[in-house]
């Protein structure tokens, strides 16, 4: 369960924000993915307001190239829910490469992850293949029974509580605030709670407040729609894959059937292994592929390779996200913590019937049985309230779960909010073609119009036809 989603109003009552005390001291640090030593601090914060308990959480700041920092920060809120602030370090030579020239960026490992002790459980790649669908849902209860964690003290409002005695503790007044998908959702949350100590803010891959992270069938359809439409029109595409729409189709009822006994070559290790491929297995691989344009563009040779029983391939990408790093991958049991307090309560039947695709079938109904095991009490929905702070919203017209019109819903409750659409790009635009120097730009300049046109120059990319990878 990759970047899934997010809400954004939470936390309306609560206090304004608090004057800054003395900055904390830090600590210099090494982590994954940066080359250089950056600064880390590990903050306590409270558990739960007003009770004694704490947790250790993992702060991590890149200081200003430049001397004479601007004394307003950016602070980066990751996505998922279930991604930490230290997963995404990479984006310091990417999205924020020019923003870093003049301002500390800091990353949160919200609670729950990474660093800011990770609430997953223990997977083994080869045991999890060969599982059927019930014995994974099984063994994610099993997983959820056994852990003591209090997981209602894990929510989006404790999360922003968290932002903004980070901000106490390094000493600063305003921040500016960077959220990638849930973390957008994070970040109107804080910008709710704490007005006064926010300068603007930076959403890409925009939640809308009302959004509910399973109704995701629509959007996620019509991505994997515009993907056939897209290679019907793409000469070799439609050359090469002239029944696309067909042979997917007949995959999905073929497995809906009957799940298909693999045995073939493990993709890393050239071993033998088994596997069993279900239906939900292959559509939630397809619906993870279409979160990126060049990821997505492989799918039809993947659908095709699988259709005349090559299924090496397509089971080679199904495993890629289980081939990197443990310690990059999502806490599961956050993501569940905050979905099933947040999203589940209004994830209504006539919702769930309305919101109907085949992409997002089962995900309601596993959902279901894992939070009856979490079993976390509700968190009302809040109306949202107005934000005041400049807001700048980036969306990829090809995302196919906060697509530009949850961009759109956002801004309604903003003041001052300016949305600009990359047209070939899926889910994060941030670390794309212009869009570094447009950030650079908008925190420069909030008050200023941002010319996104430059948008429209990143490529789309081109489709795979054979084993070789994408045309040129």
């Amino acid at each position: 369960m990759k970047s899934i989603l997010f809400l954004g109003a939470l936390l309306a009552t609560l206090p304004a924000a608090a004057a800054p005390a003395a900055p904390a001291q830090t600590r210099t640090c090494h982590l994954p993915g940066v080359e250089e030593a950056l600064r880390c601090l590990t903050l306590p914060v409270p558990l739960e307001p007003g009770k004694p308990a704490t947790l250790n959480l993992h702060v991590t700041i890149a200081p200003a190239l430049r001397q004479g920092a601007r004394p307003d920060p950016l602070f980066v809120l990751a996505g998922g829910p279930g991604e930490a602030g230290s997963d995404v370090l990479p984006l310091l030579s990417t999205a924020f490469k020019r923003v870093r020239a003049t301002r500390d960026i800091v990353f949160i490992d919200q609670r729950g992850t990474g660093l800011s002790g990770k609430l997953e459980c223990p997977s083994d790649r080869d045991a999890d293949a060969q599982l059927s669908d019930l014995e994974a849902d099984a063994a994610m209860r099993r997983c959820i029974t056994a852990s003591k964690t209090p997981f209602a003290a894990y929510t989006t409002a404790a999360a922003a509580r968290d932002i903004e005695a980070v901000r106490r503790a390094l000493g600063y007044e305003k921040i500016n605030l960077w959220g990638g998908s849930y973390g957008t959702r994070l970040a109107q949350a804080y910008a709710r709670a704490y007005p006064a100590a926010v300068r603007t803010l930076l959403l890409d891959a925009v939640a809308a407040p009302d959004q509910v992270i399973p109704a995701g069938g629509h959007d996620a359809q019509a991505a994997l729609d515009r993907l056939f439409a897209q290679c019907a029109r793409d000469a070799a595409c439609a050359r090469a894959y002239p029944n696309l729409r067909g042979e997917f189709d007949a995959l999905v009822g073929k497995l809906d059937a009957a799940p298909l006994k693999l045995n073939l070559p493990d993709p890393r290790t050239a071993r033998q292994v088994d596997f069993t491929m279900t239906s939900a297995r292959l559509l939630n691989t397809v619906r993870n592929m279409l979160y990126s344009p060049a990821d997505a563009r492989r799918l039809p040779f993947l659908v095709h390779s699988a259709s005349e029983g090559r299924w090496q391939p397509f089971v080679a990408r199904r495993n890629l996200a289980a081939d990197m790093s443990a310690e990059g991958s999502p806490a599961t049991l956050l993501l569940l913590a905050v979905v099933c307090a947040e999203d589940m309560p209004r994830f209504t039947p006539a919702l769930a019937a309305a919101d109907a695709s085949p992409l997002t079938r089962t995900l309601g109904d596993r959902l279901r049985g894992w939070c009856h095991a979490m079993n976390v009490p509700a968190v009302p929905y809040v109306a949202p309230t107005r934000i005041a702070a400049p807001a700048l919203l980036l969306s990829g017209a090809q995302d196919p779960v906060t697509p530009p019109h949850r961009a759109q819903e956002a801004a309604r409750y903003m003041a001052n909010a300016q949305l600009l659409t990359a047209p070939n790009v899926g889910h994060g635009v941030s670390q794309l073609g212009c869009a570094p120097r447009l950030l650079r730009a908008f925190l420069d300049r909030p008050e200023a119009k941002v010319d996104g046109a430059c948008l429209n120059e990143i490529p789309a990319p081109t489709f795979q036809l054979g084993s070789a990878g994408p045309q040129p």
